[in-house]
Parts: C-alpha cells; sequence; structure tokens
C-alpha cells in the first residue's frame, strides 16, 4: 500500500525487506507463523522479549511470543515497546513523535507518553520496533495503540524506572514488549555456547551480565530484565534459535530470543 505522507504518521522503513510489503502475503504469512506456534493456553504476561530480524529467520521465535497474545485478543490495548536505536546515536531514552505507524496491514494508533521526550531521528529508519507491529496488528487486533521508545546508552537502572514508568502510564491493559537479537555473526557452535550463557543470565536476573556484543538491544534488554527483579517478576525462556536453524548459513549467524516474564507463580505453571 502507499505510505502516508504525513509528518506525523510514521511511514514503514523496512517492508518489503524484513517482511513482505504485500499486505495479503504479510497477513497469511505471519497469520501462519501464529498458527505454527499455537495455539498457547496461558496467563498473559507482564512482559515479552521478541526478536527483531527479517521474518524468515526470526519469525518463528517471535511467533513463540505473539501466539501466546493472540490468546488474549481483545484484553491487550495498549502494548509498549522497546528497543535499540540502529542507525542513530542514542544517548538515554527517545519515545517517537507520531501519532500513528503505518504498516502494509494499516495504520497502528500511538498513545504519547509524558515519561520521557520525543525524537524523530533514532525512529525514521529503525527496524527493532517496526518488525513488531505487523504481528501486533494479526495478534490482536486493530483496536491496540502502540508506544514505541527507543533506549540508547543508558545505566540499567534508570532504563528499569522508565520502563516501570511506561508501565503505570499504560494501564492494566498493556503489556511490555523488549525488542533483541542475541549474538551476531558467529559459527553455529559458538553463537549456541554464547546465547545460552545471555539466556541464562536473563533467566537469573543478571543484567550485568549481558553483553553488549551479545544482544543488539543490550540497554533495552538489561533494564527490562532489572524492571522483572525489581517487581518481583522472572522471565521464562520460550524459545531460542539462530538464522542458520530456518536456512542461514552456519558459518555466520545471528541468535533469536523469545521469553515471557511474570510472576513465578503464573510463569512456572
Amino acid at each position: 500500500m502507499p505510505s502516508t505522507k504525513s509528518e506525523t504518521v510514521r511511514p514503514p522503513a523496512v517492508a518489503g525487506r524484513f517482511y513482505p510489503a504485500d499486505p495479503d502475503r504479510l497477513r497469511r504469512d505471519v497469520q501462519r507463523l501464529i498458527d505454527e506456534a499455537g495455539p498457547v493456553d496461558e496467563p498473559l504476561a507482564a512482559a515479552y522479549i521478541a526478536p527483531h530480524a527479517g521474518y524468515r529467520h526470526s519469525g518463528p521465535v517471535a511467533a513463540q511470543v505473539y501466539a501466546r497474545l493472540a490468546a488474549h485478543r481483545g484484553r491487550v490495548k495498549r502494548v509498549v515497546l522497546v528497543g535499540p536505536s540502529h542507525h542513530a546515536p542514542l544517548r538515554g531514552h527517545a519515545a517517537a513523535p507520531y501519532t500513528g505507524w503505518e504498516t502494509p496491514l494499516g495504520l497502528v494508533r500511538a498513545a504519547a507518553t509524558a515519561v520521557v521526550g520525543s525524537s524523530r531521528l533514532p525512529h525514521e529508519a529503525e527496524h527493532s520496533l517496526e518488525v513488531q507491529l505487523p504481528f501486533l496488528q494479526v495478534a490482536l487486533g486493530d483496536d491496540i495503540e502502540v508506544t514505541p521508545v527507543a533506549c540508547g546508552m543508558s545505566q540499567t537502572p534508570d532504563t528499569a524506572r522508565v520502563i516501570a514508568a511506561l508501565l503505570e502510564e499504560a494501564g492494566e491493559d498493556a503489556v511490555l514488549i523488549c525488542s533483541t537479537d542475541l549474538s551476531h555473526y558467529h559459527d553455529q557452535a559458538t553463537a549456541e555456547r554464547v546465547d545460552a550463557a545471555t539466556a541464562e543470565a536473563i533467566r537469573s536476573l543478571r543484567p550485568r551480565e549481558i553483553a553488549p556484543q551479545h544482544a543488539c538491544g543490550v540497554h533495552a534488554l538489561r533494564g527490562t530484565v532489572a524492571w522483572a527483579d525489581a517487581t518481583g517478576r522472572r522471565p521464562r525462556e520460550l524459545a531460542r534459535a539462530t538464522s542458520a536453524d530456518t536456512g542461514g548459513s552456519p558459518d555466520r549467524v545471528v541468535g533469536y530470543p523469545a521469553f515471557a516474564i511474570d510472576f513465578p507463580a503464573v510463569t512456572d505453571r
């Protein structure tokens, strides 16, 4: 579909590269991924960690998150998205100054935030939050709002406080999605070893042990893990894979995580 020409609507930056630009194919592909991951009958978690590579490679792992959200369609009204700024240097946190985000499936409404300031530059070409949107549209329908926030260089306690404030502002019908991939461009065996250590740091609530070279969304991820620790929640691994698991070369892979985060009494069922 043609891009909306508006200063207040953010057009898709990676449609046709990270995911299909054709709306029928996109909806069909995302629905297939969700169907293959589900149905999942479990309580809605407060937060999830999802990858953000091209759907061809990270889609099956991301779908583990969205199959769980799809089971609560109609309940989730707002999604707080946190992730990295790959293309623009950023210190601290920046919301997106848009009233909506366009994808080939239509417009996703954006809810403003008073928690952090906004900046267009970190969001204009960024894919890490954009690629979550078609999944959200298929899983949750059109009646949702998003609050996308880019997390740049920051102290982990500061990011944890920002996440807590964003969720408090968003209300009871909100969930958090932290967007990150894991290690980049190792061989398959090395990536599996490195990513296993990162996954253990996430599960064990040890954000300091998550190295910048082991997660491209490291600041958002560290802050999410620290927020989980501060609120008594624990991350539970849903899936983990690499690009080699979906047909990529085993000599130079990227790792992908999926976690649910909530109180142990919920997630350990």
